[in-house]
């Protein structure tokens, strides 16, 4: 009786223009009801938890009839804190799943036809929130693996909801619509969490699958077009929805597959977003491709563990062939542009494509020693026999290397690209230092020997290239190096 008094007397003081008073006063009035109403029920016992709820209940649709009608939004916050207090002042410590995410899902829907026809955006973040709070309350203390199915069901209703707030959010947005934009990610973010929490205790795959899902789920999201938006806000909310729709099928690749073909995953992945990313024109496709190529690769040179027991035609190379691939067909796109990111994106991909080739072949060369070395039988010439191993391998080392950049200087001649043979040329001077650093010093006196011939007749071929200009390279107009990267 005294929070509805109080109520009544906030009145008196809109009335004559004090209305942020008024508000005060109201919010005072409606917590001293429920706070009556929960000592009535939880403290003396007075009455019953339905009664108790139905009074709650009258309590929180007073208190948005009043924010309606007095087009007040922290009245209707004050309603929807009301709301979602009301399960735990009325909690008795019994598990009622059905009921307590029923009573959920429908204030949840219940704000977003509030907001659909009143700017107050700001609510949809609070019935996140107050969803969120009472879902973890119970999961904490309730959940066991025999609820999985209703306990998936509801966790996908409240994400169907907040999933398409973002929409009528758009309506009363402008510029960057950073709350449309937040709301879809955690909304995105908290879902999936609940889903693989409750998923891979049962299976890997089904979370994968479930994860792929997700992602159809959100490019279906980009297809929609709410009315009277503002296309700025629009278009930032549709990236999101196409970031999140790669990002799940990017985490998916884990979650399924093992090993190296996690790595595998990743590059098809970077080439598909590439071929869609060309297609329609998308930048935004295309860095999401170079990031998926990224991972593929840190995972393939920092955690892949590869055993080989045959030269070239194992899955070590296969992956790296798969990698080097991608990079190359990075490359193809970026020559078919003209601006300059592109150009340097494509310098940088013909780079890393050099460096993957090299590292590839010398664990080949690795390996192939590694087996000899393994194979020698005890003996008087162990040391020996180790040591002349050893130095093969070495020489092997350059003798890749000075190949593989005279094969860079030819395609560099044949391509007339000058960033090609660039890196031609630093390769055969790093060959160069370490012939002259170390092979004259650790080598055999005729490994030493074919070293400087080799390099020898390599430099003079160069050298004599340049000279006579077969290919006209110094009538050519000048460009820039990231131009010729392929």
């Amino acid at each position: 009786i005294a929070g509805i008094a109080v109520v009544i007397w906030s009145e008196w003081f809109r009335g004559r223009g004090y209305r942020a008073f008024s508000y005060s006063l109201k919010a005072v009035g409606i917590g001293a009801m429920y706070l009556s109403l929960w000592a009535a029920f939880q403290v003396y016992h007075l009455i019953d938890s339905g009664p108790a709820f139905i009074a709650m209940l009258l309590v929180t649709a007073s208190t948005c009839a009043l924010a309606l009608t007095q087009d007040a939004e922290i009245l209707a916050v004050f309603a929807i804190t009301g709301a979602f207090s009301t399960p735990v002042l009325l909690s008795t410590g019994v598990n009622r799943e059905i009921a307590l995410f029923s009573y959920v899902a429908i204030l949840d829907v219940g704000i977003l036809a509030l907001v659909a026809f009143k700017p107050w955006r700001r609510l949809l973040w609070l019935g996140f929130v107050g969803t969120l709070i009472l879902y973890v309350g119970w999961d904490v203390e309730f959940y066991t693996r025999a609820q999985l199915q209703p306990t998936l069901i509801f966790a996908s209703l409240f994400f169907i909801v907040f999933a398409i707030a973002p929409l009528f959010m758009l309506r009363q947005e402008h510029g960057a619509g950073m709350m449309p934009l937040a709301l879809a990610f955690v909304n995105a973010a908290t879902y999936f969490c609940q889903a693989y929490v409750m998923i891979t205790e049962i299976s890997n795959t089904a979370m994968a699958w479930f994860s792929l899902a997700l992602a159809a789920v959100y490019l279906a999201l980009n297809r929609m077009r709410p009315r009277s938006s503002d296309e700025a806000a629009e278009a930032n909310l549709r990236l999101m929805h196409l970031a999140l729709a790669v990002g799940l099928i990017t985490v998916a690749i884990p979650i399924r597959l093992e090993a190296h073909w996690i790595t595998i995953g990743w590059f098809i992945e970077s080439a598909v977003l590439l071929w869609l990313g060309s297609r329609i024109k998308s930048d935004l496709l295309n860095v999401f491709a170079i990031t998926a190529l990224v991972l593929g690769v840190g995972r393939l040179l920092l955690y892949d563990n590869f055993q080989s027991t045959v030269l070239i035609f194992n899955m070590r190379m296969v992956v790296y062939v798969i990698a080097i691939a991608v990079l190359g067909l990075i490359a193809y796109h970026a020559s078919k542009r003209t601006d300059d990111l592109a150009r340097n994106v494509g310098a940088v991909a013909v780079v890393a494509l050099n460096a993957l080739a090299l590292r590839g072949l010398s664990l080949e060369v690795a390996d192939y020693y590694s087996w000899q070395m393994t194979a020698i039988r005890p003996g008087n010439r162990l040391l020996a026999n180790w040591t002349e191993i050893r130095i093969a391998r070495d020489f092997s080392y350059s003798a890749l290397f000075m190949g593989y950049g005279a094969m860079l200087m030819v395609i560099g001649f044949w391509r007339k690209s000058a960033f090609v043979r660039w890196q031609a040329l630093i390769l055969i001077a790093l060959t160069t230092a370490k012939v002259f650093v170390y092979d004259t010093s650790e080598l055999d006196r005729i490994y030493r020997i074919l070293s400087f011939v080799v390099l020898g007749v390599l430099l003079l071929a160069v050298s004599f290239a340049y000279q006579r200009d077969w290919l006209k390279l110094n009538r050519r107009k000048p460009s820039s190096p990231a131009g010729d990267a392929t």
